[in-house]
């Protein structure tokens, strides 16, 4: 009862860090319009840019999020009016469809299917016309998307993406009632966004000093980190055949030089500020339990290589290599193990209260039916009792939308795909993805992670029997909605009613997809994608495609390296370890944070940020905490919201400099 109590004490802490206002908005207006362009033709072309530049690490990715709101939250001051809160989580949300980026996936498209190791693998002469031409088409075609066969590819992306929208307010939205209204959650990562919002919208009269004052410490850490990292690399790109990195993008690769000491390792370390910053924000067990496992992968690969296991590995290999050898010789079935092995500890431990409260639910019906003691709306009860204050929808309507949505992409594959295993996909989707799903949305409530149990859609083709690659390039419905649950508590958290999003969909759609066919087309020209001009993709893009020829090799005729790689042993060692793992930590009494973190960082074979996000850990926990007390929970979110904020400013300027240049520069000779 004891651990009971604390654990639902830190969590209502959480919980309290910041409540919902007493007024909703849609948030909708002329603005939103306004928004859109802006994010189409400046935000999206930037954030692509730089996705190909540095990639996804840290944070600033979501930064182009914050330079939108930001710049017309100052516009709209100097006009003397005042953006409402419910306006600046509208532009804030209209950033992240941006981010999307629909189109900018054909450049990868076009990549692999004219990479060397496709091509050897027998992989690139196989794949269908709906994801990108043949190798010779594109040749023929030149560096463009604007030509005859490129219009399928096109055409396809546009329909998926116009379900996945749809698809958003389906089961998602279910599972944001069951863990926000009924469970009651913290959800610790959604005041990062929701503090931002508010920090930047509050008026002079009800402005909280602390919170402005944190946003601006941590914009102005995050444009002077920035212009290090994204500012001298993008300016000096445009002169020089190799841009100079003060920082190295994304990694510094210490692989070969510790070789000798820690063989087959895999090492890098990225030296990222917002990692640092994203460790003082995320619970210390979680982030301390992650490095355990880390540096416990650490010291098993050199006996591993000593007993023969990681065989494929010489001395002159580097991160990419290593990392790729170590998954065919052991880590490919030992991390799927261990994966599973978390993947079954959090069913059983979500599930568990989800049986405590259907018990409860079916229990304060029969009480209500003999007694009217108790006023207590039942579970039940809260989950279907829309807020009309909030601008909730009936959760049938949410139903039908994900059976909707699900039946048209099996449709679809099954007329893609000749032989398609439709029968199985239908039970998945009614039995394994709402199991996986509120999982997942109950890590995300409790401790900020999801959780997905690999290797489920491999397993699936294997079994059908289905020999090809064509079944891995269909549109096979298998998300994970867990996410998403999150997303609708940052909506409540700034008092922005549904229907603002609904409405927000619509007018995004049409100039997003324009926008990433246009520019994706317009950075492929610029230069050949990847090469030295896209740092991030030139040196991780090569890595990918082997990792997706080996899973794509598991269904091909002949022999497949996929099955070669495959072990059934080492597999049970992995989730034997992980479920040994979290039976000791628990008789011992640590806590339940720790033991998640412990579990998942002992498959975590790329440690890229993690000494910076334990760092920030540690000073977060030991130093901070006890310098401004209980107001650090409050503080860190606002300061890492400024940091992204900042950060993507110097980012935007910098590319906007780097793109128009390279596209000025013909005129220029």
């Amino acid at each position: 009862m004891a651990k009971t109590y604390q654990l639902d004490k830190e969590l209502e802490q959480y919980r309290r860090l910041m409540e919902p206002p007493e007024e909703f908005r849609d948030g909708f207006s002329w603005k939103t319009v306004i928004g859109a362009i802006f994010l189409g033709m400046i935000m999206m072309p930037a954030g692509m840019y730089l996705q190909l530049f540095e990639g996804s690490s840290g944070n600033m990715m979501q930064a182009s999020r914050w330079v939108t709101i930001i710049i017309f939250s100052e516009i709209a001051r100097r006009s003397l009016k005042e953006l409402k809160m419910q306006e600046v989580y509208i532009l804030f949300y209209m950033a992240g469809l941006a981010l999307a980026e629909p189109f900018g996936g054909l450049l990868w498209n076009q990549f692999f299917v004219q990479s060397d190791y496709a091509r050897a693998m027998g992989v690139a002469q196989e794949i269908p016309s709906w994801f990108a031409p043949s190798a010779e088409e594109i040749k023929r075609g030149g560096r463009s998307f604007f030509t005859m066969p490129w219009m399928i590819p096109v055409l396809f992306v546009s329909f998926s993406v116009l379900i996945s929208k749809l698809d958003n307010f389906g089961l998602g939205y279910v599972l944001y009632r069951i863990t926000n209204d009924v469970e009651k959650l913290p959800f610790p990562m959604a005041p990062v966004g929701a503090s931002g919002i508010v920090s930047l919208t509050e008026s002079k009269e009800n402005r909280q000093p602390w919170r402005w004052r944190c946003f601006s410490i941590g914009g102005m850490m995050g444009m002077v980190f920035g212009a290090f990292y994204i500012g001298v690399p993008a300016i000096t790109g445009v002169f020089l055949a190799k841009p100079i990195q003060l920082i190295p993008i994304p990694w510094v690769d210490l692989t070969p030089a510790l070789s000798k000491f820690l063989p087959a390792t895999p090492l890098n370390l990225a030296f990222n500020f917002g990692a640092f910053l994203v460790g003082t924000v995320m619970p210390f067990w979680a982030v301390m339990g992650g490095l355990f496992g880390v540096v416990f992968t650490m010291m098993v690969n050199p006996t591993l290589y000593r007993n023969g296991i990681l065989s494929n590995w010489t001395e002159q290999m580097g991160f990419i290599d290593t990392a790729y050898s170590n998954q065919i010789d052991f880590y490919l079935s030992f991390g799927v193990g261990l994966t599973v092995a978390v993947s079954l500890i959090s069913l059983w431990r979500v599930f568990r209260p989800l049986f405590v409260a259907l018990g409860n639910l079916t229990g304060t019906r029969a009480k209500d039916t003999v007694s009217q003691v108790s006023d207590e709306p039942s579970a039940w009860q809260r989950l279907v009792t829309n807020n009309v204050k909030r601008g909730d929808f009936s959760i049938f309507i949410s139903l039908g939308i994900y059976v909707f949505t699900t039946a048209t992409w099996l449709s679809l594959s099954t007329y893609l795909v000749e032989g398609f295993p439709w029968k199985f996909f239908v039970g998945y989707a009614i039995i394994y993805t709402p199991i996986i799903s509120y999982a997942s949305a109950k890590l995300e409530g409790l401790c900020g992670q999801a959780v997905a149990i690999p290797m489920v859609r491999e397993a699936a083709y294997i079994l059908s029997g289905f020999r090809g690659v064509k079944i891995w390039f269909a549109p096979v419905p298998m998300p994970n909605y867990g996410p998403q649950a999150q997303e609708f508590r940052v909506l409540e958290l700034t008092g922005t009613k549904i229907c603002g999003q609904v409405k927000t969909q619509l007018v995004t759609y049409p100039i997003v997809l324009i926008s990433s066919l246009v520019f994706s087309h317009i950075l492929w020209q610029m230069a050949e994608v990847p090469s030295e001009a896209y740092p991030f993709a030139n040196k991780m893009w090569d890595f990918q495609a082997k990792m997706s020829c080996l899973t794509f090799s598991s269904t091909m005729e002949g022999g497949s390296l996929f099955m070669e790689a495959w072990k059934w042993d080492v597999f049970g060692y992995g989730l034997g370890l992980g479920v040994l793992a979290f039976t000791i930590l628990s008789s011992l009494g640590l806590p339940t944070l720790l033991v998640f973190g412990m579990v998942r960082g002992l498959g975590e074979n790329y440690p890229g940020a993690m000494i910076f996000q334990a760092l920030g850990a540690f000073v977060g926990h030991f130093y901070l905490k006890k310098r401004f007390g209980s107001m650090w929970l409050k503080y860190a979110p606002v300061l890492l919201a400024g940091f992204t904020c900042g950060m993507g400013l110097v980012g935007m300027l910098s590319i906007a400099f780097s793109i128009l240049t390279r596209m000025m520069s013909p005129l220029v000779f």
